[in-house]
């Protein structure tokens, strides 16, 4: 969420970035004039009270004078019924500027690329030597039916599209690449591995920008209590510390979790429709931070560099670009997406993204920090990234390693997690 005093005291410029996103967010001026008028309607109603407050006084006094108190109190009721108009309009005016200000996404980071989607990301580097084959590559649905390790037409029949059964060596596959994505942010990386719930509540969705924007893309359980299945770790893991304050000392907090993830994914009919790059429940690896705001552009740097190193130990070709102004999460301020080459597109598709939200999450959650015990709260930054997409690691490597007789090579770091160096 947006800083009131910020767009108050910066209206221009942020209208201007926020419409770099590709809409035009003008409206944000009749906020600020909303706003006006409800900094007028507490300083009116707290002029009423006090006046209330004095007349109550002369009111006893003028009581205990034997003296005609009639035309006090009806003066009271009048200020009464005033004080009672003016906090409905208050209350009115609130909720219309918090309705407006969870619609507002964040503002994009001054330096990020312009464009209007993602033809207009900018590509950073190329990483890994993209496969040279010397037969026709197949796709990584077709590998994985020949090596009967992913089932789609049962995982169909017991649920519906878009999910999938991992079988044999691909369900050790999946479990492998886990416990090596866990097992290199937690110990080389220095991340504390929680473990999380895969079922949040709406304020969590609220906290990290899920909702309201983004409501009809959730699984929503039949409960009365509100609840939905968890979108990715980042609603977890970041709503760990909401309404906290922190201590200044403590950051960065850095975590590490796994976590299945499950969305409708309303809007992607026809794309990536065959194999599992695009499915509604995944698991996924991610990587969570918490830092104070000089040092937020340090830590995302660092993110970064963990994601890759993924890769770069699985010896898997990628490259990594930057998020466009019109490309970026609602979230988010800056962004980094590392796209994964796969043969069966003949180009890179993205395995994971790193992002800096700033405070944006940390003021619609309360997550706050103290430089030290006499200061005064202020909001934390809140980075998320993936460490990374597991189904989508998967997909690479089974295209990427596959062999001309269908076996699929089993990258070196990854062998002592799947105990074997060959799929066949």
């Amino acid at each position: 969420m947006l800083d009131m005093k910020r767009l108050r005291d910066d209206l221009d410029n942020i209208v201007e970035r926020l419409n770099k996103r590709g809409e035009d967010h003008g409206h944000l001026r009749d906020i600020v004039t909303k706003d006006t008028r409800r900094r007028e309607l507490l300083q009116e109603i707290e002029s009423l009270k006090a006046k209330r407050n004095e007349i109550s006084k002369n009111i006893g006094i003028k009581k205990r004078e034997g003296k005609d108190v009639a035309a006090l109190l009806e003066e009271v009721e009048k200020d009464k019924q005033r004080i009672a108009d003016m906090e409905d309009e208050l209350k009115g005016i609130e909720q219309e500027i918090k309705d407006t200000m969870l619609g507002i996404p964040n503002v994009p980071h001054e330096d990020i690329p312009l464009g209007k989607d993602d033809t207009e990301n900018v590509e950073l580097r190329k990483v890994g030597r993209i496969p040279d084959f010397s037969f026709e590559p197949k796709p990584h649905w077709d590998v994985a039916r020949n090596l009967d390790i992913l089932d789609f037409e049962r995982a169909a029949k017991i649920s519906a599209s878009r999910f999938v059964i991992y079988k044999g060596m691909g369900a050790r596959l999946e479990r492998a690449l886990i416990n090596f994505m866990m097992d290199l942010h937690a110990e080389e990386h220095g991340y504390r591995e929680v473990l999380l719930p895969y079922i949040v509540n709406e304020a969590a969705m609220t906290a990290t920008g899920q909702f309201p924007k983004f409501k009809d893309d959730a699984f929503k359980l039949t409960d009365e209590r509100g609840l939905y299945l968890n979108p990715t770790a980042e609603v977890p893991g970041i709503n760990m510390h909401r309404d906290e304050i922190l201590a200044a000392a403590d950051l960065p907090i850095n975590y590490v979790a796994f976590t299945t993830a499950f969305r409708q994914e309303i809007g992607s009919a026809g794309r990536d429709t065959r194999g599992i790059i695009r499915q509604h429940q995944f698991n996924k690896v991610e990587l969570i931070k918490f830092t104070t705001p000089e040092t937020s552009y340090d830590e995302l740097e660092k993110m970064l560099r963990h994601s890759e190193k993924v890769l770069q130990k699985l010896d898997l070709p990628y490259r990594v670009v930057e998020i466009c102004s019109g490309d970026l999460g609602f979230a988010m301020a800056k962004t980094y997406d590392i796209e994964v080459y796969v043969p069966s597109y003949g180009g890179y598709r993205e395995i994971g993204s790193i992002s800096n939200a700033e405070d944006f999450q940390a003021r619609r959650g309360g997550i706050r920090f103290r430089r030290d015990k006499n200061a005064k709260p202020e909001y934390a930054h809140t980075l998320n990234g993936s460490g990374l997409a597991v189904g989508r690691t998967v997909v690479a490597i089974l295209e990427n390693n596959q062999q001309e007789d269908g076996s699929v090579v089993v990258p070196e770091a990854l062998r002592p997690y799947i105990g074997t160096d060959i799929i066949k």
